[in-house]
């Protein structure tokens, strides 16, 4: 009987629906007495003009709500409502009580009498825990800048944990109307010692969630998994890519990055998945050295996501992604606290970059256990354009753990440190335009590279500038990887050499028991060669969809 009506929604048949005198339907709906169960407005699956009948919801609020739910790939809870430019937490507090959220592929009906519960159910767990949010967590809030964030720290910090979130006010430059937009972002929790129970400074009141690490997202899914952070948009560098010219002649990307401990999970794992393909199209990376894989299969993670784009930030980057490969070595090159690791190369064909050849070059010394005391170096030969390039990518692991400085010195931790095989020479002097490049776990300055000295071979990057990255030390302290350059490669290299550190973190990455973590405490290092590469194959768009089967083979994946 409604369904004919010509009504935009559902109408309520409750006859209580109608005496709030919130809601003003058609005459043409006036049902009078019938009862029927009342269904609220999915707003996961609304149309435009759904949502304008909603109380005080115009065309281009209306619109402002499709476009921010299509940007973070649908509401995780009503709250999140709030955060639409020209909605706030005044008009939501007007419709709460006749939308809701579920999958944006079905519908979720209540009966009036659950309403109030629903309500008080989505509201016991409100966002980021500000007495526990790190200053890199708290600007993943919409509304939070690097200075007020480290307002919020340092005034926790003199004063104790706040004790509501209107305490919020009392920072500097936050004020009643910054509150109101920030309000559904955040609650308030006493900090607690973390335990297997707690959600990193996220806990939600009515439920416990398992550790952080816990999560991952299969590359084929797209609803992100229960338990995460509710504040799930990533702040990526506002940047435009490199042109792939320099003073007008061709130029070529080219980095090593340590995944540190990179498995499937991790690979999985959408924050991650996110902040490694991104600095690559970001940073204009074409061929990438890989370090620390725990599982040979977690680079064509990333390989896929660059080809396919299932990610809502890597589906919309507006320029060409390229056309994506991957291989990895066979054999072991490295150790972790976690086992044993793999090396890898993840490269742009559509950049007219070829790879030829790669092989594990075994160590000549085996200790007492049957294990190789030197690292393994993984090589492989590249074309890029009519130079053949060969790159050496190597993984030298401390013993003690590589994130944050520990209290010893240097000297100290380089004497932990496993050194090149000899045998190293004799595979520099047969080639040319050759690359060195990975972690290294010490500054270039160290004594043990005094055998790639002799080649003739310079570091790009000075012992003084650090490589590794924390949430708790953004600049680093420690000068862990590099690239080593041949003279006849360096008249090539046009001069510029960075360590990249923006966009390194991701609110679904877990930090300690808390969130908005850093990929790896490595940062990836880049460096800019001149191709007599053409204009038109560096900047060939990639194919959106590839047949893998086709296209990459066995070996390479």
């Amino acid at each position: 009987m409604g369904g004919s009506l010509g009504c935009h929604r559902s109408i309520p048949r409750d006859p209580t629906d109608f005496s709030c005198g919130k809601r003003k339907f058609s005459a043409a709906c006036n049902f009078g007495h019938i009862l029927v169960n009342q269904e609220r407005l999915n707003i996961n699956t609304a149309t435009e003009e759904e949502l304008m009948t909603l109380p005080g919801v115009n065309r281009t609020v209306a619109q402002n709500i499709v476009e921010y739910r299509d940007c973070i790939g649908g509401f995780k809870k009503v709250e999140d409502l709030a955060l639409v430019s020209g909605i706030g937490a005044t008009k939501l507090e007007v419709i709460k009580l006749e939308i809701c959220v579920s999958s944006r592929t079905s519908s979720s009906q209540h009966s009036p009498s659950s309403l109030r519960k629903d309500v008080d159910h989505q509201s016991s767990c409100t966002g980021m825990n500000i007495n526990t949010a790190t200053p890199a967590q708290l600007m993943s809030i919409r509304g939070i800048t690097e200075k007020i964030s480290k307002n919020i720290v340092a005034y926790r910090a003199d004063h104790g944990p706040f004790r509501s979130i209107e305490d919020l006010v009392r920072v500097n430059h936050i004020n009643s109307s910054l509150l109101d937009k920030i309000r559904f972002q955040v609650f308030v929790e006493r900090s607690r010692a973390p335990s297997t129970n707690t959600n990193g400074g996220l806990t939600c009141t009515t439920k416990s969630h398992p550790s952080p690490t816990s999560f991952s997202l299969r590359s084929d899914d797209l609803d992100l998994p229960p338990g995460g952070p509710t504040q799930i948009i990533s702040v990526r560098p506002d940047v435009e890519p490199p042109s792939g010219l320099r003073e007008g002649k061709p130029v070529v990307r080219l980095a090593t990055w340590s995944l540190q401990g990179c498995s499937c999970d991790k690979a999985n794992n959408p924050g991650v998945k996110e902040v490694v393909c991104m600095t690559l199209l970001e940073n204009n990376i074409r061929l990438l050295a890989v370090q620390d894989l725990l599982e040979r299969e977690a680079l064509d993670k990333f390989c896929v996501e660059l080809n396919l784009g299932t990610l809502a930030s890597v589906r919309k980057w507006k320029w060409p992604r390229g056309l994506w490969k991957s291989v990895v070595s066979e054999k072991p090159t490295g150790h972790s606290s976690k086992g044993v690791s793999y090396s890898g190369f993840l490269w742009d064909t559509s950049s007219g970059i070829d790879m030829k050849d790669a092989a594990v070059l075994e160590s000549p010394v085996v200790n007492g256990n049957g294990n190789h005391s030197y690292p393994r170096l993984y090589l492989a030969h590249f074309s890029v354009g009519s130079y053949e390039l060969t790159v050496v990518n190597v993984h030298m692991q401390t013993t003690a753990a590589s994130g944050e400085s520990n209290g010893k010195n240097h000297n100290t931790e380089e004497a932990k440190c496993p050194h090149l095989p000899p045998t190293i020479q004799e595979t520099l002097r047969g080639e040319k335009e050759l690359l060195v490049l990975g972690d290294f776990s010490s500054p270039a300055q160290s004594s043990e590279f005094d055998i790639l000295r002799k080649e003739k071979l310079c570091a790009l990057v000075p012992s003084s500038q650090f490589t590794n990255i924390s949430t708790r030390s953004p600049q680093g302290t420690r000068c862990l990887d590099n690239i080593w350059v041949s003279r006849s490669l360096k008249k090539i290299y046009s001069g510029h050499c960075l360590v990249v550190r923006e966009g390194l973190t991701n609110p679904w990455i877990p930090d300690n028991w808390s969130w908005g973590g850093v990929a790896s405490d490595h940062c990836p290092v880049v460096a800019e060669f001149y191709a007599d590469v053409s204009t038109k194959e560096l900047s060939r768009p990639g194919m959106a969809v590839v047949d893998r089967g086709d296209i990459i083979p066995k070996h390479e994946r």
